[in-house]
């Protein structure tokens, strides 16, 4: 675990001991932001979401620029923002100015992704980048905030950038050995905290965590509320790794019978409430998780009942 400050809001209360949620927001082909400044308002309503992720091109379509809508909900709405940033689209140097960019702008924490490969989105004859992987993207913010240099050892004019950085990790790994590795190259080049992907298998996510415990490094463990069956069987079918448990697909599928809107999406709050409310009490009654990433994307609605007892 770096020796640095913790700069965000996040990284301190992380430290004070306080178990935290975060939650997650995607800007899609989106002009005026309205519903991302929407989202994060409804998660800052909770008092309980500490910060909101803003994605980056998920799934390798052209989306928003994620630094913009991450400065417009910490200046607008009051909530911090975690900046994911991938190194898909950006050599060293785009990576490099943004990076500062950001850091002028206030942005505190940084997500370092390695990023969907273009091929999955909606530009396939996009060239991928990949100049950098997610480990040196890391090893360059800890240049830039520790060192105040860039990769080269060129000095940062008039300060040094101060952000956190976090990286993730995937529960989901089969065989979970090599994920390890690249968890600890990760930690040993400047993380300061790790976000990961999703888990429906609360024993599963309790041995993962367990593994992870060796970096001493805060681990929020990433939890996906599913608004629809749809999004459930595409996760079941199409995620590697991920294996949606079957009486929770079935139950969802089973909405799809409810013709009133409202009782339906009552059904699927009950049925993810019922899910998630032991699967959370369990990992923080039982691990060293210094929190949940609740990546529940345009389904806001469920963080004020799923959280109110956290």
């Amino acid at each position: 675990m770096p020796n640095r400050p913790a700069f965000s809001n996040l990284v301190k209360t992380i430290r004070e001991g306080k178990f935290v949620f975060t939650g997650e927001l995607e800007p899609e082909k989106d002009f005026d932001l309205k519903h991302v400044l929407h989202s994060a308002e409804e998660m800052k309503k909770t008092g309980k979401i500490i910060a909101a992720n803003v994605t980056d091109g998920p799934q390798g379509d052209a989306y928003t620029c994620s630094m913009v809508p991450c400065y417009l909900v910490q200046e607008k709405v009051g909530l911090e923002a975690i900046w994911q940033m991938t190194v898909r689209d950006r050599n060293r140097i785009a990576l490099f100015g943004d990076i500062l960019g950001g850091a002028i702008l206030g942005l505190k924490n940084l997500l370092a992704l390695t990023g969907d490969h273009s091929a999955l989105g909606d530009h396939q004859n996009a060239r991928a980048v990949y100049d950098l992987d997610s480990t040196q993207l890391i090893e360059l913010i800890s240049k830039m905030v520790d060192e105040g240099t860039d990769l080269e050892g060129n000095e940062i004019q008039g300060g040094k950038p101060q952000l956190n950085v976090g990286c993730a990790a995937n529960p989901n790994s089969n065989p979970r050995e090599p994920e390890i590795l690249k968890v600890g190259r990760k930690v040993e080049v400047g993380a300061d905290f790790i976000q990961t992907q999703t888990s429906f298998d609360v024993d599963d996510a309790k041995e993962f965590l367990k593994e992870l415990e060796r970096f001493n490094i805060p681990v929020l463990l990433g939890l996906f509320p599913i608004k629809n069956y749809g999004i459930a069987w595409y996760f079941n079918e199409y995620i590697p790794g991920v294996s949606v448990p079957k009486d929770f697909l079935d139950a969802l599928k089973a909405t799809k019978k409810i013709k009133d809107k409202k009782e339906k999406y009552a059904a699927i709050d009950k049925i993810n409430l019922e899910f998630y409310e032991p699967f959370i009490k369990e990992i923080k009654k039982t691990t060293k998780a210094a929190g949940i990433h609740c990546m529940a994307v345009h389904y806001e609605r469920l963080f004020g009942p799923l959280l109110k007892d956290f």
